[in-house]
């Protein structure tokens, strides 16, 4: 019931805002619409695919995880003995990178004591994920599981956003 009440709270001031002259875009020199780019599936496989080869030529059977910009999982590649647990774990790894535009090995001192940001389900503050940010533009990130070490699967991760990386400069 609190949330039907917020939500009818919401859409009268959302509303009052949008009849409102003072919140139009087209009076504060706005643009109406944003473009937002984003990974396409071939260019995320690229990405997943070049970490497993890195993986792969340092012996280790891991699973990687590309997701968007909004979280959403775009590519999961499993190699043939990665352990099941590796795919809640990468996707894990990747949204945090991406969360937070940083390696996850860059936060795992960050965050101290029982009642921390790393205790929401969505997070994992281990080494292994790295953010795609190409030219300031977080586009999502890359989540590895499954090497012995969390900084070999982190790795993997740079060797997949490497084989992407000059191409999306370059767009």
């Amino acid at each position: 019931m609190k949330t039907r009440t917020i939500s009818i709270a919401v859409v009268g001031m959302l509303a009052v805002a949008a009849g409102d002259p003072a919140y139009s875009a087209a009076n504060t020199g706005q643009p109406l619409t944003v473009n937002i780019k984003r990974l396409s599936m071939d260019t995320a496989l690229r990405i997943g695919k070049a970490a497993i080869d890195k993986c792969r030529k340092e012996g280790i059977s891991a699973t990687v995880t590309v997701i968007d910009r909004g979280g959403d999982v775009q590519v999961v590649l499993r190699d043939t003995l990665a352990m099941d647990v590796s795919i809640p774990i990468s996707k894990k790894k990747a949204y945090t990178a991406m969360e937070f535009n940083s390696p996850t090995s860059a936060m795992e001192d960050r965050f101290k004591g029982a009642y921390n940001v790393p205790k929401i389900d969505e997070l994992l503050v281990s080494a292994g994920g790295i953010p795609i940010n190409i030219a300031g533009n977080i586009m999502g990130g890359i989540g590895v599981s499954g090497a012995p070490s969390g900084l070999t699967d982190e790795e993997c991760a740079k060797a997949g956003l490497a084989a992407v990386q000059d191409d999306l400069e370059m767009e």
